[in-house]
């Protein structure tokens, strides 16, 4: 019986053999553990990118290169009221000394003054922002509550119509049907869906009422007792106090431009000249009135 002729040629001409490798990547030696030269490392080299997930590359590669995914928070859970916070008491207390100080009256009256202002508007502003996102939270899952009971009740309806939303995004009909079935599967992933589509909201990620109403009420606290500062260490000069917020107003806008990403002088000077029109109005209806009560 004849030999197989594929087998004896390789034993004739073993430089002739595919080379092997194991399981890792590393060359095995021709002809098993001790038969001839290892294979060519190159040949058994394997890259990370042969390897690795296709997406995982494109994301390694984006990020080697300044890519970034990193958002701020845009929900409004502790920005919004504590920018308007911190604003609100400086450009008011500032105001209202202002005011009250162009009236001519003593620097114990503006401590006092100033004083029952922040204290009156810290707490005014905390639990007017706790009331109002309670009040937007309880609204969001009101129509969440109806959302989920179209759901219930037209199941088919609301399958067509995320179909008709993937649509709008670029995929054929044929692919947002099997998307929006895909989807439906899981009642809870549709609802989200469409809560976001219809309101414009995730009603898994609501900002908190309480941490609204407390960034809110510490955030008008520092910011009215700003103003008062020196009035409180015994320097009673309206011009310092003016000053100081002033240079607070500044830094304020200009944080609050970092954080936007928008320019910092740019940012710092319309928060001052914002402020500086209410100051300067409040002082002069004040000077006015003080003017003609003397």
């Amino acid at each position: 019986m004849a030999a197989p002729t594929i087998s004896l040629l390789y034993l004739s001409y073993p430089e002739m053999e595919e080379p092997r490798c194991a399981g890792d990547g590393t060359p095995m030696e021709r002809g098993g553990a001790t038969g001839g030269p290892p294979a060519a490392a190159d040949n058994c080299a394997v890259t990370d990118d042969e390897t690795r997930d296709p997406a995982e590359a494109i994301r390694a590669a984006a990020l080697s290169a300044g890519w970034s995914h990193g958002h701020r928070d845009v929900s409004g859970g502790w920005l919004r009221p504590t920018v308007f916070g911190a604003v609100d008491g400086l450009v008011t207390n500032a105001s209202l000394i202002a005011g009250v100080g162009g009236g001519g009256v003593s620097p114990h009256a503006i401590v006092l003054t100033g004083a029952a202002a922040l204290v009156a508007g810290a707490f005014s502003m905390g639990t007017g922002e706790y009331v109002s996102v309670t009040n937007q939270n309880e609204l969001v899952h009101s129509e969440v509550a109806l959302e989920r009971k179209m759901l219930a009740r037209f199941p088919d309806a609301e399958e067509a119509e995320l179909a008709g939303y993937f649509r709008s995004y670029g995929a054929d009909p044929e692919t947002a049907a099997r998307m929006a079935t895909a989807v439906s599967q899981d009642p809870h992933t549709a609802l989200r869906l469409h809560t976001r589509e219809e309101l414009g909201v995730d009603p898994d990620d609501l900002p908190s009422p309480l941490l609204a109403g407390a960034a809110s009420l510490l955030a008008f606290s520092l910011g009215a007792l700003i103003p008062l500062l020196p009035y409180l260490f015994g320097l009673a000069e309206l011009a310092v106090s003016l000053g100081i917020t002033a240079v607070a107003l500044i830094t304020g806008g200009a944080l609050v431009g970092k954080l936007t990403g928008r320019p910092l002088v740019f940012s710092g000077l319309r928060q001052l000249g914002l402020g500086a029109l209410a100051i300067g109005v409040t002082y002069a209806v004040g000077s006015l009135i003080g003017g003609h009560a003397s």
